[in-house]
């Protein structure tokens, strides 16, 4: 398995988590919306540099020129709600690639706040067998929902290879990826990772609840 934090080199990507993280920034979500789908655009093309291609002719008006096109048939994953701006993002640069959902959400004890299984009720997915599955998440932070949801998943096939994609990361998350799931074939893709999370199993610093940034707070 393989880790990749992409705030480790200077990018654009650091200006833009700046800014997801200010607390000020934020009260603006339609500017909030636009830096997850600029990240998402961002780790796309990163994933994109791994994707296996094949060399077509592409006829111009002049000649024949030799390209390099994507040759691995691709399926965009996402964990709702969060995950769907994120999604758009990588959508945006993938826009050939089939789409599935999953829902996932903490189903918290009536008697412990602190405590929390997490429920999958839904999912919609193309065949994944000999595939490259992208499995997007804004926030990976127990690790616990993006496990099952890629379990959840695994019903519709075998991938080739898969590309677990987060926001924010942290170490709980992937060492908890690194127990549960499959090591060969795996490659986890952050913008950053964080080193804590607090009794609530919230990301610190983190920069708050994605889903509610983007759409608004739920009861």
């Amino acid at each position: 398995m393989e880790i990749i934090n992409l705030c480790e080199n200077n990018s654009l990507v650091s200006q833009f988590m700046s800014e997801i993280r200010d607390k000020d920034i934020q009260q603006d979500r339609l500017r909030f919306r636009a830096n997850v789908h600029r990240l998402g655009q961002i780790m796309a093309y990163e994933i994109s540099k791994r994707l296996e291609y094949k060399t077509i002719d592409t006829t111009t008006p002049l000649a024949v020129a030799k390209t390099n096109v994507v040759a691995d048939k691709l399926v965009l994953a996402t964990i709702l709600r969060a995950g769907l701006p994120l999604h758009e993002g990588f959508l945006n640069y993938y826009d050939k690639a089939e789409n599935g959902f999953v829902s996932a959400y903490r189903k918290y004890d009536a008697h412990d706040p602190n405590k929390f299984d997490v429920k999958i009720e839904y999912l919609a997915c193309p065949s994944i067998d000999d595939k490259v599955l992208c499995i997007v998440d804004p926030m990976l932070a127990t690790g616990l929902s993006m496990a099952l949801a890629y379990k959840a998943l695994l019903s519709r096939g075998t991938p080739r290879h898969v590309h677990l994609a987060a926001i924010i990361a942290t170490d709980q998350a992937i060492n908890f990826v690194q127990q549960n799931l499959p090591n060969e074939n795996l490659t986890v893709w952050a913008c950053d990772i964080d080193h804590e999370l607090n009794e609530h199993s919230y990301i610190v610093p983190g920069l708050g609840d994605a889903g509610d940034l983007v759409y608004g707070e739920k009861l």
